[in-house]
C-alpha cells in the first residue's frame, strides 16, 4: 500500500539508526505466506496482521507482546479497534479501522415518512423491521440490502454484533472456554429468528443479483462498511444518510479491528521494531495514513487532524460509532473456528433452516475445538 510505503520512507528519513526494508506479498496469498514464514521462524521483524488472526499468532508464539521495553508510546490513546490483546496483554496496534453503518438517502426516507436514526436515538430492531414492512407495502421489492451474497468473514463481522447488542455473544468472554448457553442462548436464538424473518418476509433478498441494489435505488437501506462511503457519497452527496445499525438491546454494536502491526518473536532488533511501530501509531502518522486512504483513524487526536473525521467533518459519525458501539471479535485463538461455525449457522438460517439447530451445531463444533486444544491455555 502506498500510504504504508510513505510512512516507512518518513521513518527512514527522520532517523539514521534503523532502516526499514519493505517486503510486499500479493493480497490473495498474504495470510498463507505469513503463516508459512511463521512455521519456519522466518517472519520479518514487523508484520501486518488482520486483527482476528492476532490471538492465534500470539498463542502459537509467532509474535511477542508489546509490553515493557517493547510497548510503543501512544498505544493507550488508541480506540478499541486499534488494539489487539490476548489474556490482557497487547500484541498488535493499528492505524485505522472500518465501521459498520446503515446507509440510506435522506430524501427517500423523508418521502416515505421514515425518521432518520441518530447516534442518540438509533432504530430499535422491532422499529426497523416495522419500517421495512411499511416500505414493502409501499411497493419496494426488497427494502433492505444485507449483502447476503458475501461469504467468509463478512458474516461474523456484520452479524455477531447483533448478538452482542442483544446481550448474547459468540463465546463467554469471561473465560473464553464456553460457547454453550451463550451462542445458543435464548437471546441469540431471537436474533437469528429475526434475521431469518427478514428473508422469509422478503424484506431482504436471500440471493442478491449484485451489490448495486442501494446505488441503483432498488433498496432503501444498505447495511455495509464505511469503505462504501466514497462511492455512495460520490453519487448521493449530501443526500446520503449514515446511521448506526439497529439496536437489539440497549444500544447498537458494531465490529471492530482491522489490519494491525505486530512484532515477530524472532525479531533480532526489538528496539528498532518498537521505534518503528511507535512511529506508525503517532498522531501525525495515523492522520497522514487516514488522509491518504480515507480510512478511519484510531485515535481522537489523529481524527481531529483530518478534514473527514474531525468534529465538523462528514465522516465524524463513523468515529463516534466506533468509539461508542465497537466490539472486537473474540480475542481467542479459537476465533477462526468460531467464525466459520457462526458463518455456517447464519447461512443455514438465511436459507430457511431452523435457528436453534444451526446454533447448536455451531456450539458443538466450537466446544470440540476448545476441548481438542485444551481451551487454548485459558
Amino acid at each position: 500500500m502506498v500510504a504504508s510505503a510513505n510512512a516507512v520512507e518518513r521513518f527512514n528519513r527522520q532517523q539514521s539508526q534503523w532502516r526499514v526494508v519493505v517486503e510486499t506479498l500479493p493480497q490473495g496469498s498474504y495470510q498463507q505466506a505469513v503463516t508459512a514464514a511463521a512455521m519456519t521462524s522466518k517472519l520479518p521483524c514487523v508484520l501486518d496482521l488482520d486483527q482476528p488472526s492476532v490471538p492465534n499468532f500470539a498463542w502459537a508464539g509467532h509474535i511477542q507482546p508489546l509490553e515493557g521495553k517493547l510497548r510503543p508510546a501512544g498505544a493507550e490513546a488508541l480506540i478499541a479497534g486499534g488494539r489487539s490483546t490476548l489474556k490482557g496483554r497487547l500484541y498488535a496496534v493499528g492505524q485505522f479501522d472500518v465501521v459498520l453503518a446503515l446507509f440510506a438517502r435522506k430524501s427517500v426516507l423523508e418521502k416515505a415518512g421514515v425518521r432518520l436514526a441518530t447516534l442518540e436515538h438509533p432504530y430499535t430492531a422491532d422499529e426497523f423491521r416495522d419500517i421495512l414492512r411499511r416500505l414493502k407495502r409501499q411497493g419496494v421489492r426488497y427494502p433492505l440490502d444485507l449483502n447476503a451474497q458475501r461469504n467468509g468473514e463478512w458474516v461474523p463481522y456484520a452479524f455477531s454484533p447483533w448478538l452482542q447488542s442483544a446481550g448474547a455473544d459468540l463465546i463467554d468472554r469471561k473465560t473464553f472456554k464456553v460457547a454453550e448457553g451463550v451462542l445458543n442462548s435464548d437471546k441469540a436464538l431471537a436474533v437469528l429468528d429475526y434475521y431469518r424473518s427478514l428473508f422469509d418476509e422478503r424484506l431482504a433478498s436471500r440471493k442478491p443479483v449484485d451489490e448495486q441494489a442501494f446505488l441503483s435505488g432498488r433498496a432503501v437501506f444498505n447495511y455495509n462498511g464505511s469503505w462504501a462511503d466514497s462511492e455512495y457519497r460520490k453519487k448521493f452527496k449530501d443526500d446520503l444518510a449514515v446511521m448506526p445499525p439497529p439496536a437489539f438491546g440497549q444500544a447498537p454494536r458494531i465490529g471492530a479491528g482491522s489490519w494491525q502491526w505486530a512484532v515477530s518473536s524472532s525479531c533480532p532488533y526489538p528496539e528498532g521494531a518498537r521505534q518503528f511501530v511507535e512511529h506508525l501509531i503517532s498522531t501525525k502518522e495515523i492522520a497522514a495514513f487516514s488522509m491518504e486512504t480515507g480510512l478511519m483513524p484510531t485515535s481522537e487526536a489523529a481524527a481531529d487532524l483530518t478534514p473527514m473525521y474531525r468534529a465538523s467533518g462528514y465522516g465524524r459519525d463513523y468515529f463516534e460509532f466506533a468509539r461508542r458501539f465497537a466490539v472486537l471479535r473474540p480475542e481467542t485463538p479459537a476465533y477462526p473456528l468460531i467464525s466459520s461455525s457462526f458463518e455456517r449457522a447464519m447461512k443455514e438460517v438465511r436459507e430457511g433452516g431452523d435457528a436453534a439447530e444451526a446454533l447448536d451445531r455451531a456450539v458443538e463444533a466450537i466446544q470440540q475445538d476448545l476441548k481438542r486444544n485444551h481451551d487454548y491455555g485459558f
